[in-house]
């Protein structure tokens, strides 16, 4: 089996919530003991609700948010343990693509003076930036005009075509993708995922495509997570998770996800109550108060991940 360009080992954040002065402080586990292993060159697909902990996953593997505890190795390297210095130059190897790009790019700056900006922290030769700023442009479906234009000048879908150029301009070897397209129109969003996969494959890169959207994730993604209050309920190849999903999670998102086929009937889940607060999350599994299929034990008893016909799943329904 392939080494792992990454690997996850029982990541974990919390976020403090301030009370009052006689009130004793609690905490919201926003990622709760994640182990994840993703291999080169493929796309790992992280699927879930708003607020399951997709967002601060990502920033975590990259150090944007520091851990409460567990380790992130990269190519051999634990990545909480690294000094500054080293951990700015392990960036060059890891960027981001981030959800709204508008909100990421400075609206003062003319789009070649923003995506000089890595290129100049990173310390690459001035006579080398023009030279990969006007290749890098071009490389995302833009012009060398467009380079002397501000932010506000472009459409979302450009806007996000820079944001993918600014990751791309140090030839990174992993990129996390944060709901890159969900602020996008249709017909764009197939034009920036057909970006992002010959991308992939002209630079050999390896993805995390964080999003809510299954059909965008079973378009893109080799493997599949997916992600309940914080933690990862089951994980697999993305053609046995759809075609067979484990988790009662899991099944209920997919029997929400609309079908091309109007003949085609399919029987649609509708979860009891609403998401737990992460802050006072239950007992036991965490998404026993709205499972159909809940027993005594899962109101007692955390379920692990175990290995069913080569998938993963944290579920009593499977011993």
């Amino acid at each position: 089996m392939t080494t792992p360009i990454l690997e996850v080992k029982g990541l974990t954040k919390r976020f403090s919530i301030q009370k009052g002065w006689f009130q004793k402080n609690s905490y919201v586990h926003a990622v709760n003991g994640i182990d994840l292993a993703v291999r080169k060159g493929e796309t790992l697909g992280i699927v879930g609700e708003s607020g399951c902990g997709k967002s601060t996953l990502g920033r975590c593997i990259l150090r944007l948010l520091t851990p409460t505890s567990g380790e992130t190795i990269f190519q051999g390297k634990n990545i909480r343990s690294l000094s500054k210095p080293e951990l700015k130059a392990m960036r060059r190897d890891m960027q981001m693509v981030f959800q709204n790009p508008f909100d990421t790019l400075n609206p003062k700056l003319m789009i070649q003076q923003i995506l000089s900006e890595p290129l100049i922290a990173h310390g690459i030769p001035k006579k080398d930036r023009q030279t990969l700023l006007e290749e890098t442009i071009e490389i995302v479906g833009l012009g060398k005009q467009h380079l002397l234009r501000y932010p506000h000048e472009f459409s979302g879908g450009q806007r996000q075509r820079i944001g993918i150029a600014r990751a791309l301009m140090l030839r990174p070897k992993l990129i996390i993708a944060d709901e890159p397209v969900s602020a996008l129109d249709v017909s764009i969003q197939s034009q920036i995922l057909n970006l992002l996969q010959d991308l992939q494959e002209q630079f050999e890169l390896t993805y995390i495509f964080i999003s809510h959207d299954l059909s965008v994730v079973r378009h893109i993604s080799d493997r599949v997570a997916v992600m309940y209050l914080g933690e990862v309920v089951e994980f697999g190849d993305k053609k046995e998770l759809f075609a067979s999903p484990l988790h009662p999670y899991t099944q209920a998102l997919l029997s929400a996800t609309p079908v091309s086929d109007p003949d085609e009937k399919r029987a649609r889940i509708i979860l009891q109550g609403d998401l737990p607060s992460p802050s006072n999350p239950p007992g036991g599994c965490k998404f026993h108060p709205r499972c159909p299929s809940c027993f005594d034990m899962c109101k007692k008893v955390s379920p692990t991940l175990q290995d069913v016909n080569e998938q993963l799943v944290a579920c009593h329904l499977y011993g």
